[in-house]
């Protein structure tokens, strides 16, 4: 069982800073942690292969500091890492975040089973994954809460969806997308604290793999952000006081205050 995980270095949640020029996260400099669906895309690569034997490789785009986020992969158990690294590939959207991993996914080689989590904090757009297997042409399930079974040329796994859930069954190699339902990731090792150290980072630049160039980084992504800013902080709102006939009177007056102050604007 050949197994890909894609994983995403993001900014910490409070420490996140906006380039005013490109409307883009600036990640250099900034501290940085494992997306947190990811590490569970992590822990059910691992079962897998706990179960069925294989290989696991996690993958990445970003800057040479999301290397560390690989390493990290490496720590709790994943055999390889590769981390897709170049300038042309700032500033990408989804679209071009998925075109540009799928692409490195392939110069990688034949494989069973990519897995992803269902989505990236700093974004939750939940589109990279299936994006990924859109360029692949490969079958997609997303929202997997469960692995059922992985046989030959054959998965089933349990997804979940507003009503319940769903089990579907999906001929191999295909994508799914994770959520944190499925499992529980294991902390690292010290054994793999140590290999984690020593081991290798295989950068890909745009050079090393078959991509068109008109479809990398800010170039290649259709989205376009006219402006981002920092919503005002809400002001504190007002208690009412009485009983329950004094309390209605008060708040059908403010009412009033609110659609006539609207009126007038």
């Amino acid at each position: 069982m050949n197994i890909i995980v894609c994983i995403k270095q993001v900014p910490d949640t409070q420490d996140i800073r906006i380039n005013p020029e490109t409307n883009t996260l600036m990640r250099e400099g900034v501290q940085s942690i494992v997306n947190p669906f990811d590490m569970y895309a992590i822990e059910e690569a691992l079962r897998i292969k706990e179960k069925l034997g294989g290989k696991i490789t996690v993958i990445s785009m970003g800057p040479p500091q999301a290397g560390e986020a690989l390493r990290e992969a490496i720590s709790m158990g994943v055999d390889d890492m590769v981390l897709l690294s170049d300038r042309a590939f700032a500033g990408s959207d989804t679209w071009a975040t998925s075109y540009t991993l799928a692409k490195g996914i392939q110069k990688l080689g034949k494989f069973d089973l990519i897995i992803c989590g269902k989505q990236a904090i700093d974004g939750d757009t939940a589109q990279v994954g299936p994006g990924i297997a859109a360029t692949l042409d490969i079958p997609q399930v997303t929202y997997v809460k469960k692995t059922e079974e992985i046989k030959e040329g054959m998965a089933r796994f349990e997804r979940m969806t507003e009503e319940g859930f769903e089990v579907i069954e999906t001929p191999l190699p295909c994508l799914i997308t994770v959520v944190k339902e499925i499992n529980i990731p294991r902390l690292p090792s010290l054994k793999g604290k140590i290999r984690a150290k020593q081991a290798p980072v295989v950068t890909l630049t745009a050079k090393d793999i078959d991509v068109d160039h008109d479809r990398l980084g800010l170039k290649g992504s259709p989205t376009v952000v006219n402006k981002i800013f920092t919503p005002p902080k809400r002001t504190g709102g007002q208690i009412l006081q009485g009983d329950t006939q004094e309390v209605v009177n008060k708040l059908v007056e403010a009412l009033k205050d609110v659609v006539i102050a609207a009126g007038n604007t």
